[in-house]
């Protein structure tokens, strides 16, 4: 695992919880109007169908609850920018987890809206700050609601991917946060000034080993829109594809990142 930065950029903790509820809300929306046929189709994430994908998205929400179930540990002892790089941590547990999850709640319209609720009565007993032991280690609550952002845009591509034309939004705010983090771990696995990675709107950071660039336009620049650094950084596409599609602009001897992605395995 890289080491994570000393100082990650701030989150505004409204504007998170607010988009986590947002692109939820998105996802529940969906799901409610697919058929029996459209459930049992194939994902992008091995054998699942997409009864699976969406047990796992409400598994991915109720991380949340369970974090909160355990005993509050005495310090925070890792930092958000941990978090992209332990997503592969017990995939075989997550995998059947997700298949009892998909195989009890034959209602999935019931199952998330329990979900809902029961995260708006925990989000609105506990503070931000409170520590939870997560994946990754202890972290504050507003730092993990941070990374489901993440977990909601990712998976709600998969989603989108899975079922033609279903065509699910992105929350604007998640999508904004989920590429900001994502694109400080790219810094963070490779820190360095010489290349510039610009994801607009959203997010431009600084990475890569080398001279370091100071003024006028960066001798090497890469390009993308958000959901194709999203879709990048979690391994959904390969990056010589996006460039022979012309989906990311690369210019200069160190634009060449390919070989640092994905961030999330």
């Amino acid at each position: 695992m890289p080491p994570a930065k000393k100082r990650a950029r701030s989150y505004d903790p409204a504007k998170t919880r607010a988009a986590v509820f947002a692109q939820f809300g998105h996802v529940r929306q969906a799901v409610r109007g697919l058929s029996p046929e459209q459930l049992a189709l194939p994902t992008r994430l091995g054998e699942w169908t997409v009864r699976h994908l969406v047990a796992h998205i409400g598994m991915a929400v109720t991380a949340v609850h369970r974090a909160l179930a355990l005993p509050e540990p005495p310090r925070a002892d890792a930092v958000l920018l941990d978090w992209p790089f332990a997503t592969a941590v017990n995939s075989a547990a997550i995998d059947e987890f997700t298949r009892k999850v998909a195989a009890d709640h034959q209602d999935l319209d019931a199952y998330l809206a329990d979900i809902e609720e029961s995260l708006h009565a925990l989000l609105a007993e506990h503070p931000g700050t409170r520590l939870l032991q997560t994946n990754v280690g202890a972290l504050p609550l507003d730092d993990y609601l941070v990374t489901r952002t993440v977990e909601l845009v990712v998976h709600t591509d998969d989603l989108n991917a899975a079922v033609p034309g279903l065509d699910v939004p992105y929350d604007r705010q998640a999508l904004a946060a989920a590429t900001r983090l994502l694109a400080d771990a790219l810094a963070v696995k490779a820190p360095g000034g010489s290349t510039e990675v610009r994801v607009p709107p959203y997010a431009v950071v600084q990475c890569v080993e080398g001279p370091r660039h100071t003024r006028g336009t960066p001798p090497n620049v890469v390009e993308t829109d958000p959901l194709t650094w999203i879709r990048l950084a979690a391994g959904r596409v390969a990056w010589k594809d996006v460039l022979e599609e012309a989906k990311v602009s690369a210019s200069g001897e160190r634009a060449d990142i390919g070989d640092l992605l994905p961030l999330m395995a």
